[in-house]
């Protein structure tokens, strides 16, 4: 689904969709591996955490299927682009120190055999995922508008405990999750971004890059956007909602998963 997915919304990816530094930092901790190391970007997109983990130390293999999208990535020395796909990804086993999948995840066609492959090429770990739980957050004002795009995510996520028990795969693997509350400035402008600034669900281009826009129908989207535009209008959003304009982040589900084989105590 992936390949198809971002070869029609890809066209414009890079102007909403920047590394978040608050997202790097916690990919960065969650890694906790020294700068040299070699990182599979599984899903990359157009490269923007693979050229933010360059551009502090990394080296990366950047696995994307989408040509639109890779065309899209700026050139980067410590980067280097693989076209594959995740459940068959294109490297030697043992190959990597690190695998991370940022807001990919649910794109694979089978998250199975996507962990399969990272264990090959990373048997040890670490596995960091950045996904979305619609069941680990609030309900946002977001689902008033978009009831089918909202309940589209509850089929197209699985739950963290199910993603985490997938990725570990095996027992002996320690699982971690860390909850990420979206900042109200975040620059990786995902679908649930703008939930203080309903303004940025009128712009076109802001819902085209993101998936549950792009996949939903056109009169799904349209009738939102109308409802929406009349209440921001008559001032009824602000009424219900207008709180959130002050606040600093919200927790829509977000999560960080941390999958790694723990190394033995030396003796």
């Amino acid at each position: 689904m992936g390949e198809v997915v971002y070869n029609s919304i890809g066209k414009s990816y890079n102007r909403n969709r920047a590394a978040d530094n608050r997202v790097l930092h916690t990919i960065k901790t969650l890694l906790d591996l020294p700068a040299g190391s070699l990182i599979a970007d599984v899903g990359a997109g157009t490269g923007n955490y693979s050229n933010a983990l360059a551009d502090i130390g990394y080296t990366v293999n950047a696995i994307e299927p989408s040509e639109k999208m890779r065309y899209q990535a700026t050139p980067n020395s410590n980067v280097t682009w693989i076209s594959g796909f995740a459940e068959s990804i294109p490297l030697p086993d043992k190959s990597v120190d690190g695998v991370i999948v940022v807001l990919a995840l649910h794109h694979f066609s089978s998250i199975q055999n996507a962990a399969k492959e990272m264990h090959r090429i990373c048997p040890d770990g670490p596995i960091v995922i950045f996904t979305l739980d619609p069941r680990e957050g609030k309900v946002p004002w977001f689902k008033d508008y978009f009831p089918t795009i909202y309940q589209q995510d509850f089929i197209t996520f699985k739950s963290i405990d199910v993603v985490s028990g997938l990725i570990a795969v095996d027992k002996r693997w320690s699982k971690t999750i860390k909850r990420f509350p979206l900042p109200h400035d975040l620059s990786d402008k995902n679908m649930y971004s703008a939930w203080r600034e309903p303004e940025r669900y009128l712009d076109k281009t802001f819902r085209q890059n993101t998936s549950g826009f792009a996949l939903a129908s056109s009169s799904v989207v349209e009738k939102g956007i109308a409802l929406l535009q009349k209440d921001l209008e008559t001032g009824e959003w602000d009424r219900k909602h207008g709180f959130l304009r002050e606040q600093e982040y919200f927790d829509a589900g977000f999560r960080f998963i941390k999958c790694v084989l723990p190394q033995p105590p030396m003796a």
